[in-house]
């Protein structure tokens, strides 16, 4: 069931592009502006993970230096929106595994490659199901061929173990 109650993240936080928090430990959204992520971090997120490229719209190129001036640690695994691959979800995997326990922001340009890597992970780690993590990433939008036949081979490839 979806958990629409306004809670302080949620509230604080609702103003970055495609906000979404999806349990108390994980989020996802676009690029949040720098004013945004000092909010991020009152909002007790500990982590920040973009997957966004430096190319991508709105992309800060200070990104890292800002997230760490405020205490939070910052992991970038550029995924070309036209051609992700095998190795950018293993990557994006670990370091969710990683940092499992504490709070992770995760964004890229628009929460489209973060809301695909997202379903993959929760749906293979058992921590939804496909019908409830498919919920939340068609709020965000309805992946394309590339993306469908992307999450589609992870999830043949994939076990709960991987």
């Amino acid at each position: 069931m979806q958990d629409n109650r306004e809670t302080p993240d949620r509230t604080s936080l609702s103003s970055i592009r495609h906000f979404r928090a999806l349990s108390e430990g994980l989020a996802t959204a676009g690029q949040p502006t720098a004013d945004q992520f000092p909010r991020i971090r009152e909002a007790g997120y500990e982590v920040v993970v973009n997957l966004a490229l430096t190319t991508s719209d709105n992309a800060l190129a200070n990104e890292g230096c800002l997230v760490a001036g405020l205490g939070m640690a910052y992991v970038h695994i550029p995924v070309d929106f036209a051609r992700p691959t095998a190795a950018d979800f293993e990557a994006f995997a670990g370091v969710l595994d990683a940092f499992r326990g504490r709070r992770i922001f995760v964004h890229c340009a628009m929460n489209m490659r973060v809301s695909a890597f997202v379903f993959i992970y929760r749906v293979l780690r058992g921590e939804a199901t496909r019908v409830e993590a498919l919920r939340d990433l068609k709020a965000i939008w309805e992946p394309d061929e590339t993306w469908s036949r992307f999450i589609e081979d992870r999830l043949v490839d994939g076990d709960a173990s991987a």
